[in-house]
């Protein structure tokens, strides 16, 4: 790679602070990075990236499988061989005048059998001082992987940031990852979803395990038993603040712990339960509408040695974003660097804007976040943002049909976002950006991992988003999702009433605890309702997408499908 990119001069990682503090120096001198106040903010710097770079890029993100047909047809494909050609000549000579940082990183816990090693090459500051707090980086994970171990192989260079020469690459046969010409979080830290998801879930296919872009949670009750659940959501749909839920005052004896805000790694463990790890080690989160009402959690988390990117830098060094509290009456410099104003059109902080913090920083922090075997899942939970096809919660029949439902989940546009209200967006098990091969074979493995798990968890699937005939959300959400939550366990420790429906079993009117608050009158009849008429339209939907998936679709897919068909049209709701 030296050999390749050219670099003036080569640095190998150690993680040490010392090294931290150089590397934060250098980036100072030449702009990389503002340090904030010290005092209100320690450890905290702040950087501001190029305007045509502030987001994934999906459609500059390939799978290069040497068939085509193993990529899927939910991926965009380029052969191996096109690939390293096409960006080799990118990075061909792009180092010179630059630093190559080589940093050796471990994705779970140092030790864990969950754990992956990978070696990054760029030439960013920014992505490596990232990359200390998302990734256990430096000589630790060096002396992991010893002489001869195996590692994913990550390229990364910001060659002129041009977004016309801008590829994302992965080669799962090879173990490799190559990304040039971007330096944005989602392109540039090849350890999080480029590894963790994409490269990820080909190894946990080939090696008999799952990477899912899933939160992971545990809820202690007030007896001190614990019961973990991983969730995944497509975007906006309140991930993060249910990986951070605040117990409402009517549960004031349970306690929440966060294990994880967004990737879990699950493996069969000697139990025969499910177990998850977090592969990351901090938080990438996005900024805009983090408060002390909506996520108290981060907001807390993020007040030292945190890295804040595009966000408003106020003139006292500290920073601001829309959501976060009144806008500053001074003003500042926003995300494109421009002054800004409270009269200003432009937004201060970009929509994407974010913030790095360490995961060892947030209040709510598990004690058992680096169990190296993992924490055991009592229940996988599904879903979506439905105005009013699906309840607010409800339990599949099989691992098989909570594979159906993962496979079929899907959210549904607003006016803002498109122009056009209810689009649906099918978004399986909230993987479809990130899955690294064939999505029919990546459902084939999901039904085969029900095969191996003696002691499988339940599965469910939840709607927080349901509105009545105005408009109005009929579930407040944020803390109270604890109620739901509360349901589900005592479905898995049999304790808590369902009534069977064709879609599942919903809760028995009297089992969902809802002490402490009440429901606008015809709310909770509205929240658990079945509809046979939009369930029937919504497995025509769904067929579209399948018909998509093509040949590669498993049988079982179908079946469950049908299965729910001949369930609705003999029994109605």
């Amino acid at each position: 790679m030296e050999a390749l990119c050219r670099p003036d001069k080569t640095h190998w990682c150690d993680g040490s602070e010392a090294e931290k503090d150089l590397l934060t120096r250098e980036a100072v001198s030449t702009g990389e990075i503002t340090i904030l106040d010290q005092k209100k903010l320690p450890g905290c710097v702040y950087h501001r990236s190029d305007p045509q770079d502030v987001a994934r890029t999906e459609d500059l993100t390939f799978i290069c499988t040497r068939s085509k047909e193993d990529a899927g047809p939910t991926n965009h494909w380029m052969s191996p061989a096109d690939a390293y050609g096409k960006l080799g000549e990118i990075f061909k000579d792009s180092m010179k005048g630059r630093t190559m940082y080589v940093v050796p990183f471990v994705m779970g816990p140092i030790g864990s059998p969950h754990a992956k090693i990978g070696v990054q090459i760029t030439d960013s500051i920014y992505v490596v001082l990232n990359n200390r707090i998302m990734t256990r980086m430096g000589k630790a994970a060096l002396e992991s992987l010893g002489s001869s171990g195996e590692f994913t192989r990550c390229l990364h260079g910001k060659a002129d940031l041009n977004p016309k020469r801008r590829f994302i690459c992965h080669f799962p046969e090879d173990n490799t990852i190559w990304s040039v010409g971007s330096n944005y979080g989602g392109n540039a830290l090849l350890g999080k979803k480029c590894l963790a998801l994409r490269i990820g879930s080909y190894l946990g296919k080939k090696e008999g395990w799952l990477a899912e872009h899933m939160l992971i949670l545990g809820i202690e009750d007030p007896a001190g038993k614990f019961h973990y659940v991983a969730a995944a959501f497509p975007s906006q749909c309140g991930k993060t603040n249910l990986a951070m839920l605040v117990p409402p005052a009517a549960f004031r004896g349970y306690k929440v712990w966060t294990v994880g805000d967004d990737i879990a790694w699950l493996r069969v463990g000697k139990d025969g339960t499910l177990r998850a790890v977090n592969p990351e080690a901090g938080f990438f989160g996005v900024a805009p509408g983090t408060n002390k009402t909506s996520n108290p959690n981060a907001l807390a988390t993020i007040q030292k040695n945190t890295i804040f990117t595009n966000v408003l830098l106020k003139p006292d060094k500290t920073v601001w974003w829309e959501g976060l509290e009144a806008p500053p009456a001074e003003g500042g410099i926003n995300w494109r660097g421009e002054a800004w104003t409270p009269a200003s059109k432009e937004k201060g902080a970009h929509p994407n804007s974010r913030f790095t913090a360490p995961a060892g920083q947030c209040p709510s922090i598990s004690p058992h976040w680096e169990d190296p075997e993992g924490v055991p899942i009592s229940a996988i939970i599904f879903g979506g943002r439905r105005a009013s096809l699906a309840p607010l919660v409800y339990e599949t029949l099989s691992w098989a049909h909570g594979t159906y439902v993962g496979a079929t989940i899907a959210s549904e546009t607003t006016s803002a976002a498109t122009g056009k209200t209810g689009v649906v967006r099918r978004d399986p098990m909230a993987m479809l950006p990130f899955c690294g091969y064939h999505m029919g074979d990546y459902f084939a493995h999901w039904l085969e991992m029900g095969d191996k798990i003696q002691r499988p968890p339940k599965i469910f699937h939840v709607d927080w988003f349901r509105t009545d005939e105005e408009g109005n959300y009929l579930w407040p959400g944020f803390g109270e999702n604890l109620r739901v939550l509360l349901w589900m366990i005592g479905r898995v420790e049999g304790t808590a009433k369902a009534r069977k429906t064709a879609i599942g079993y919903v809760p028995e009117t009297g089992s969902l605890d809802l002490s402490g608050f009440s429901l606008r009158p015809g709310a909770l009849e509205t929240l658990f309702k079945v509809d046979r008429g939009a369930w029937l339209k919504e497995i025509e939907s769904q067929n579209e997408f399948f018909d998509k998936i093509g040949d590669r679709l498993p049988q079982a897919m179908k079946r469950e499908q049908s299965k729910l068909k001949e369930r609705l049209e003999r029994d109605g709701a």
